[in-house]
């Protein structure tokens, strides 16, 4: 895969086609919306039954990326699981999976709204946001102007990309020179258009979106064309 190179903050970041954040210097990985366990939530919940497979792609596509780029840190940036009792949901194998993956690994959990409790006897720490020199991840943009080096999920976005066989959707990055956000990391979860006001009211300078292609970013301003 081919990471695209951005700057935030004074800190030199990576922006992974797999739809995760590096921090090179830091050797942090950074990972928005894993929301683990969505499949056994919406079959307790609403009775809407799903193939309950969406923790182990999640957990087969993290491992990957750990691998590729052995992080020391691995931030997530909430809605890691579902709802407040995800963790304990999963199933042993996914469970003892997680656990590999997180060893030698300081875990950082930003609690979110979908998960605003520490998740259960999982390795880490949590926090409603985490600050790591002039860079702090949290899982919702603040609005406003505020100082630069914001990372955040919450969103999911997504956008269009025009080709000669029409507009091609995907999930993107949103950046500008304060702020990323990520696009939902987990295998079930949807997307709001990049261009909608809830995400745009964050860049009111613009921004430019990086869409996640199968080894490399696709890049282009917003505003060019709007999410079907």
């Amino acid at each position: 895969m081919t990471p695209a190179p951005i700057h935030l903050a004074g800190e030199r970041l990576m922006l992974d086609p797999a739809g995760l954040l590096a921090w090179p210097a830091e050797r942090s990985l950074v990972v928005a919306d894993l929301h683990f366990e969505k499949g056994s939530s919406l079959a307790a919940r609403h009775g809407r039954f799903v193939p309950p497979y969406d923790t182990r792609e999640t957990l087969e596509r993290l491992g990957l990326a750990l691998r590729r780029w052995r992080p020391q840190r691995l931030i997530a940036l909430g809605d890691s699981f579902h709802d407040a009792g995800g963790a304990a949901r999963l199933c042993p194998a996914d469970a003892a999976a997680l656990h590999r993956l997180l060893a030698g690994i300081e875990m950082v959990w930003v609690l979110g709204n979908h998960d605003p409790v520490a998740p259960d006897a999982l390795p880490g720490t949590a926090c409603d946001e985490h600050r790591a020199g002039r860079l702090v991840f949290r899982h919702q943009a603040l609005p406003g102007r505020i100082p630069p080096g914001e990372l955040s999920g919450h969103f999911h976005p997504k956008a269009t990309m025009p080709t000669r066989v029409g507009g091609v959707t995907r999930p993107c990055f949103v950046a500008d020179g304060w702020r990323v956000m990520l696009p939902a990391f987990g295998a079930y979860t949807g997307g709001l258009d990049a261009e909608d006001p809830a995400i745009s009211a964050h860049f009111p300078r613009g921004a430019r979106l990086f869409l996640l292609g199968r080894d490399r970013l696709y890049s282009r301003p917003a505003g060019m064309i709007r999410a079907g």
